[in-house]
């Protein structure tokens, strides 16, 4: 399933000079490593679906299932087995060939739900379609509870550069990202990592983050590249959206530096024109996430992107094309209790985002005060 370990050292002077290589220039040097790689009229195309969306313990800047934000997302527990089944065979039928489930957890924690994501992973392979799950933080153990359960990909997103992580998330250290995709590798789990432009990051920041990408062993079979989807509540709320020459450029980097690695144009579809995400196929994105919702966010309708993969005369990649379908095993069973893991959680603070959790927790107080008073 995992692509050849062997693959070019790259620096960083060396990714940013690729990044602000003339723009047509990229773009046509992107489409020959695609050409030589990949089928340049093959997309992937994946469904995200949240089977457990909001109530997320974690701080991280942009992201509206943060429990310390005051945002408007609808709060669900788990999705029952056949919730995930009805959604599943929607996504196949649409011309889906993974579906991947999101909990918004800060890491796997022992017990009847991380069971229960067992038995929805089982489900979705059981039906021939490739599993991606993303769920925090997990340990070895955890990841390999995970494959024996049916799982094809793991997506655990690093978001930015080292540095910058920093400015936009507290509760949990770059290390514990690295670690956990160490720890999916260990169960040979695919994996999917990639990050988010937009942010407020300087093209250094995009560029590190590939470079760390880049030096992993293997690297990732799929880097998803999203553009900020700003969101009302969340300390990023203002930010301005990232210009479409922004994402081709970094799709087209991103492709150059990780050749065998399948590029996803991710989050922010519905800010792009078609003219604008047809140069980004052209440039080497080769996945793309479909349907209405990417979690909590706006993504295009699949009639939209049906017209446009007409339009451009591209056709969706089959399941397991890249790799066997993986055989659900029984469960594992361990005789030994797991030692509770020591995920990191850094010292520093970041302002915006304590002054948006303490307007959020006064949003709350004064709108229970309210409901009280007409009672």
């Amino acid at each position: 399933m995992n692509q050849e370990a062997k693959h070019r050292i790259w620096t960083l002077p060396e990714i940013m000079e690729v990044y602000h290589s003339p723009l047509l220039e990229l773009v046509f040097r992107a489409a020959q490593v695609h050409r030589e790689h990949h089928d340049p009229r093959e997309v992937q195309i994946s469904t995200l679906l949240s089977i457990k969306t909001g109530g997320c313990p974690e701080d991280c800047a942009y992201c509206p299932q943060a429990a310390r934000y005051h945002t408007d997302i609808e709060k669900n527990d788990l999705l029952s087995v056949k919730e995930v089944m009805m959604s599943a065979l929607n996504a196949k039928e649409s011309g889906s060939s993974r579906l991947c489930m999101g909990a918004a957890w800060r890491n796997v924690k022992e017990g009847k739900d991380f069971d229960h994501v067992l038995e929805l992973i089982r489900t979705v392979n059981s039906l021939d379609m490739e599993v991606c799950c993303t769920l925090g933080m997990v340990t070895k153990r955890q990841a390999e509870q995970l494959a024996a359960a049916g799982l094809y990909a793991y997506y655990h997103i690093l978001d930015t550069s080292e540095e910058y992580y920093q400015e936009i998330i507290s509760t949990r250290g770059y290390e514990d990202r690295l670690e956990t995709i160490e720890n999916v590798r260990s169960a040979k789990l695919t994996v999917c990592s990639g990050g988010i432009i937009g942010m407020g990051e300087a093209v250094e920041d995009r560029c590190k983050m590939l470079l760390t990408l880049a030096s992993l062993e293997p690297q990732p079979e799929t880097v998803p590249i999203n553009a900020l989807v700003p969101v009302e509540g969340t300390p990023l709320e203002e930010q301005q959206i990232v210009p479409i020459w922004d994402m081709i450029r970094m799709v087209a980097t991103t492709r150059i530096v990780m050749p065998r690695s399948t590029v996803r144009l991710s989050a922010g579809r519905t800010q792009m024109s078609q003219e604008g995400q047809a140069l980004c196929f052209m440039a080497g994105a080769g996945s793309i996430f479909a349907g209405d919702k990417l979690l909590t966010t706006p993504n295009p309708e699949r009639s939209e992107d049906l017209q446009l993969f007409d339009l451009l005369g591209l056709k969706a990649t089959p399941a397991f094309a890249k790799g066997s379908r993986p055989q659900a095993k029984p469960d594992l069973v361990y005789t030994d209790r797991e030692a509770a893991p020591k995920w990191s959680r850094p010292a520093h603070v970041i302002e915006k985002n304590r002054e948006y959790a303490q307007q959020a927790k006064s949003q709350r107080k004064a709108s229970a005060a309210s409901n009280t008073s007409k009672k």
